[in-house]
This record gives C-alpha cells, sequence and structure tokens, in this order.
C-alpha cells in the first residue's frame, strides 16, 4: 500500500472551497493595490501644494489621529499590532513621496536605536548612520537631517545623561516620542562559550546583561564600546569575543545567536525621541518638554513645582545636569503631562519663565506609542 495522501486536492470539497478563497483574496489584493496607488497619487499632491515652502513632511499629530482612528474602527480580525504595523509603512510610503526624508540615528545600521526608527518611521525613510550621539544632533540643528532619533532613557538603566547634554547645545526641538521593548542577544563566531575571551557592548546593554554575564561568562572581559552595532562588528573580526545586542545583527554581520534574552529584568524598555530643527505646531500635544535653570536662591524649585501643582499639570520626569563652564550650578529637564504651546497656557508659561534664571521649551508633541523593537 502507497503512503497515505496528504495533498489538498485528496479531499475534493477542500480543494474547491481553497481555490475559491484564493480568488477572493487575489480579487482583494487588487482592489487593494488600486486603493493605494490613489492614496499614493493623493500624497504626491500633497507634495506639490507643500513644494516651495517649509512645512514639514513628518506630522506626528495628525500620524497618530490616523492610527487612532483605524485602530477605533477595526472590528478585530486583523490584529491591531498587525494593522498599526502596515499602516506605519503607508505612512512612511506617503512621506518620501511628498518628499524624500533624511533621518540620523546613532549608528552603525543594526541599533536599537536604528530599529527603533524604522519601527516608528517606516523603510520608506533614508536613514543616516552617525558616529557619535552629538553627530545626530548637529545634523538636525543644521538641516542636513530633517529628523533625528535618540535614546533618552532606559527603565532599568536610567537617563543617557550625554541626551540631556546635546540638549543643552543644540537648538533642536522634540517632535515624537517611542517606546521601545529592548530585548538582548549574544551574538558570536564561537561555536562554544568557553572560546569567549571578551564581551563587546554599548555600556548599558553591558549593565543590562551583567547578572547573565557573570552566571554564563564570569571569564570574560567586558569592553565597552560605541554602540551594540559596533560591538558586533568587533565580534564579527574576532571568533573569541562576542557582543550583546539586537538579535537580528547576527544575520546582518553572520553572528552566530549564542543566546537570546539575556537580559536580567525582561521588562526592558527604551525611551526613544524624534528630533527635528523646528517645532511641530499643530495637533493633540500630550506631553511638553522643557529644560530650564534657576536663580541660585532658596525655594526656586519648589516655587516652580508648586505653579505645576496648582495648575494640575502633571510632571512625569524631573533630571538635573551639571551646566557645561559653571561649578555647581546645574539644569534642569523636565517631562509636564499636558501642551504648554497652547494659548491657554501662555499664563502659566509666562510665571514659569519669572521663576526660573532661564526656560527653554524642546517641544510639544503626543504621547509615543509602544514598539517591540526587539
Amino acid at each position: 500500500m502507497g503512503a497515505k495522501k496528504s495533498d489538498e486536492r485528496a479531499v475534493p470539497e477542500i480543494h474547491e472551497r481553497l481555490v475559491g478563497i484564493r480568488e477572493e483574496i487575489d480579487d482583494l489584493d487588487g482592489r487593494i493595490l488600486d486603493l493605494l496607488n490613489r492614496r499614493a497619487r493623493l500624497s504626491r499632491e500633497v507634495g506639490l501644494v507643500k513644494a516651495g515652502g517649509r512645512d514639514a513632511v513628518f506630522k506626528p499629530f495628525r500620524e497618530k489621529e490616523v492610527l487612532d482612528n483605524l485602530s477605533a474602527k477595526n472590528p478585530g480580525d486583523l490584529p491591531q499590532e498587525h494593522l498599526q504595523a502596515i499602516y506605519r509603512e503607508i505612512l512612511s510610503s506617503s512621506r518620501r513621496l511628498q518628499r524624500p526624508q533624511q533621518v540620523a540615528y546613532l549608528g552603525p545600521e543594526g541599533t536599537f536605536s536604528y530599529f527603533a526608527a524604522v519601527s516608528y518611521l517606516g523603510h520608506s525613510a533614508e536613514f543616516t548612520p552617525k558616529a557619535y550621539l552629538e553627530d545626530v544632533f548637529r545634523a538636525v540643528a543644521s538641516r542636513e537631517a530633517e529628523l533625528g532619533v535618540i535614546p533618552l532613557e532606559n527603565s532599568l538603566q536610567g537617563t543617557v545623561g550625554q541626551s540631556l547634554d546635546l540638549f543643552m547645545r543644540f537648538t533642536v526641538h522634540v517632535q515624537a516620542e517611542i517606546y521601545g521593548r529592548i530585548s538582548h542577544a549574544l551574538l558570536s563566531k564561537a561555536e562554544d562559550l568557553r572560546q569567549v575571551a571578551v564581551v563587546h557592548s554599548h555600556p548599558q546593554p553591558l549593565a543590562q546583561c551583567a547578572v547573565w554575564l557573570r552566571a554564563n561568562l564570569p571569564w570574560a572581559r567586558l569592553e565597552p564600546a560605541e554602540s551594540t552595532a559596533a560591538a558586533a562588528h568587533l565580534a564579527a573580526a574576532d571568533p573569541a569575543s562576542a557582543a550583546i545586542g539586537h538579535v537580528r545583527l547576527a544575520a546582518m554581520l553572520d553572528l552566530r545567536v549564542a543566546a537570546t534574552g539575556i537580559e536580567d529584568l525582561p521588562d526592558n524598555w527604551t525611551r526613544f525621541l524624534v528630533i527635528g530643527a523646528s517645532e511641530s505646531l499643530l495637533g493633540n500635544r500630550d506631553k511638553t518638554s522643557i529644560l530650564f535653570t534657576l536663580p541660585d536662591k532658596p525655594g526656586a524649585l519648589s516655587g516652580l513645582l508648586a505653579v505645576l501643582a496648582r495648575e494640575g499639570m502633571n510632571l512625569t520626569k524631573l533630571e538635573s545636569r551639571p551646566l557645561r563652564g559653571e561649578k555647581w550650578k546645574y539644569v534642569f529637564f523636565a517631562d509636564v503631562e499636558c501642551d504648554l504651546g497652547k494659548d491657554e497656557y501662555k499664563r502659566v508659561l509666562a510665571e514659569l519663565e519669572t521663576g526660573t534664571h532661564s526656560l527653554r521649551v524642546l517641544g510639544s508633541y503626543p504621547a509615543g506609542p509602544n514598539l517591540d523593537v526587539s
């Protein structure tokens, strides 16, 4: 007796039903393609209307509105995360059809900043890696790049102090935020962990994986690198070394995935900011980031906090950094859950300016989405 047939043609009814379903899918694909092309033509028309002007292509408030409206109307057969991912690429294509858009990020390609940027802005943007965070800020401030994506803080390791310092040096504005879930992998050419003598990575991932490293590679030397992607390049060049980084770096650099999920705590998130040379002015802006210094007198900080409390403004972040060039002087970075750019807050903003030595509004923007960039 021959082997039992498993081909779908063995049951004519199943085959006939599948043919019908596939024909319906083909018909739907054709209609979707037609609608996408009609949408693309409208995007090109928007680009022609904007041509010659300074109007921004990236409209975070409008894009959030589109995604929220679609999610609210979604009957549920298509998972919400799939719907959002599909439309982020459609919006990315729409922006590209209006005007090519340069996006700077901390490179090389394959860093968590890169994957956060692609996940949020889509693959149609032109991504430009920069060797240092300072280069990202400089590219945006000089308008070499229209946007930049920078890490601001991690849920486990706290604030990226260099990013706060660079806000003091460059006139850039926060346009959007992204919360990216981070998971680390150990990547190497080595076939056995016992062959690994050194582990490269950015200082934050090295700290986030400290317990795993002590338990599994106690003999290995830990070497800080400029980025996780730079660390992966070092591991690719030396079979006696390994790198901690994004799992997709393995395929990019022909590395072996020696272990995944090696972070000490699984609920690991990094908050990234999208920065631009100008401020986004339209839309529902949920949060405002400010940078300020205080006069050297008792109660200066408590006075500012009292103003925010009186107005019912929720302060979600407050951090101080040493003021460059001035010993024992500090600058404060704060996030407030409101749109300080609204006319209704003009009086409050004036009161805050009166109570500070200097006050700079870095930008008002919509609350960011939670994306799995791992």
